[in-house]
């Protein structure tokens, strides 16, 4: 049931709709591998207008999809994303034509692992190709030209989706206005790939992984992926947001010292586990996790070439207690593109709820993304650049 509130204020029922992409032509794969007859899952929130210029693009995170906003009918949540998109939200749908779309490698609509292999009839399994973010990026631009849109208004993307934004940005600047990486990482720690790595491990060592051949056997490795997602969201969330939400409190008042759940903690681990399960798919978290471990678009030579031939305005975000893509990930990225002379925003956001804030309702942020989406300078990105002996020189700026 979709509440009486979201009735009125939410962008309401929608649909997930889908997409039969590269039919003609295969998708040209970063790998060296083809892929044709790509179904894309997704929605759009909003109406093109004759101009076709006030389409704004949603990159998904690890684990979305291309449900952003609204209900479903029967739906018990709303979008991941609902409380930024809709009437009068940051991304305001009474202005704004939002899409937004199921990864590649995905499984929630999109082809991925879990995909039947059309030479052998059966699921893919891990002899799906290997990805990378440019090859979602691919997937995304074509999905935009069956839409009708040739240029985005902005690219916007949060974690993993933000790295999205940042590719599609480099690659092909001459398609968007705008790009907002919000709490992403140009370029992953050893950290950050040995929290992945644990993660993959605890899937594939399961004893019903069977070589990524599970559901061929009816089997599902539910152990490995619960301790993976439990994992994750360990790193999604800051101590200081654990110690509010939980603190040391006891699940059960007469809790016997044992090897159970005995703290709040742990009950909610145990919860993020079992919901996950229902949801997403073993194989599709080993390749888009693995996706952001090789993750580094400033190594490409000329990396900037393109956008300082047709600049992007970028805003960059970060949250002050996220630990999985902290700050320093976000300065590196404003650095590379203050480095390029290209027009950039930076604001780092006081928030006690790590790396999860960037789906949360934190209001400076959502006014900062407004902001930016509705700036006179974002409909016309030159307004944001200073000739200075021939070159642009980049404005920044930080807010605490």
């Amino acid at each position: 049931m979709i509440p009486p509130e979201e009735q009125t204020s939410g962008v309401g029922l929608v649909e997930t709709r889908s997409a039969q992409l590269f039919v003609d032509e295969p998708l040209h794969l970063v790998g060296g591998e083809q892929l044709r007859d790509i179904t894309v899952a997704y929605e759009t929130y909003g109406e093109l207008n004759e101009a076709a210029d006030n389409a704004v693009f949603i990159c998904h995170a690890l684990t979305g999809d291309a449900h952003a906003a609204g209900w479903h009918e029967g739906a018990r949540r709303p979008g991941w994303w609902d409380n930024l998109i809709g009437p009068g939200r940051p991304v305001d749908t009474n202005r704004w034509f939002v899409v937004c779309s199921n990864l590649l490698g995905g499984c929630s609509g999109t082809t991925g692992p879990g995909s039947t292999n059309p030479e052998t009839g059966r699921p893919w399994g891990l002899d799906f190709p290997l990805l990378d973010i440019s090859d979602f990026v691919e997937v995304h631009r074509e999905l935009g030209a069956h839409l009708g849109v040739a240029r985005w208004h902005a690219v916007v993307g949060g974690s993993m989706g933000g790295m999205q934004a940042l590719d599609w940005s480099l690659r092909y600047p001459e398609e968007m206005c705008n790009a907002a990486v919000i709490a992403s990482s140009s370029r992953l720690t050893a950290q950050n790939i040995a929290f992945s790595a644990v993660g993959r491990a605890a899937i594939m060592r399961d004893e019903n992984f069977h070589d990524g051949q599970f559901a061929a056997v009816g089997d599902n490795p539910d152990v490995g992926l619960a301790i993976a997602r439990m994992m994750a969201h360990i790193t999604y969330t800051s101590e200081e947001g654990f110690q509010t939400k939980f603190g040391r409190r006891p699940q059960h008042e007469d809790t016997e010292r044992g090897f159970g759940v005995d703290f709040a903690v742990e009950s909610y681990l145990e919860h993020q586990g079992e919901v996950f399960l229902s949801r997403f798919d073993a194989l599709s978290y080993l390749y888009l996790t693995r996706v952001m471990d090789y993750f580094d678009p400033f190594a490409r030579p000329d990396a900037l070439a393109r956008v300082q031939a047709h600049p992007v305005s970028y805003l960059v975000v970060s949250f002050d207690t996220d630990w999985r893509f902290s700050t320093r990930h976000s300065r590196r990225i404003v650095r590379e593109l203050e480095g390029g002379r290209l027009p950039v925003t930076f604001r780092d956001i006081r928030s006690p709820w790590g790396h999860d804030s960037f789906l949360l309702d934190v209001p400076v942020y959502h006014e900062t993304v407004r902001a930016f989406l509705e700036s006179e300078s974002a409909s016309h990105p030159h307004a944001h650049r200073r000739a200075t002996g021939g070159q642009q020189r980049a404005e920044s700026k930080e807010v605490a």
